[in-house]
């Protein structure tokens, strides 16, 4: 499955247009990371324990709008795009969305 974040992929050409696609995601650090996290950003710099989260929630999230391409008969999604959200306190929401093609080579 291809997937960018351009409107066309070189070298192809999109034959159908299946519509809106997306993979969602919400994530939480346990109560040790959330510590660990507090203690981390007394000092400044990169939480790593929240960066490997969110990390792993976008690979997630594109894993998720790739099956539901799949499902939908699509080879490709394009003008992949994230969002993100907190819901409460301690909880992060991850989307991948984009829109499911079918593509083919490009004549010539």
């Amino acid at each position: 499955m291809i997937v960018v974040t351009t409107e066309n992929v070189p070298g192809r050409t999109v034959d159908t247009v299946l519509g809106q696609v997306f993979g969602v995601t919400v994530r939480s650090r346990g109560i040790g990371g959330n510590i660990t996290a507090a203690l981390r950003s007394l000092g400044g710099g990169e939480i790593k324990e929240y960066t490997e989260m969110l990390e792993d929630a976008r690979k997630s999230a594109i894993d998720r709008m790739v099956q539901n391409a799949h499902a939908m008969g699509a080879n490709a999604v394009v003008m992949m795009r994230f969002d993100s959200g907190e819901l409460g306190q301690t909880m992060s929401e991850i989307v991948a969305y984009g829109t499911a093609v079918v593509l083919r080579e490009s004549d010539g």
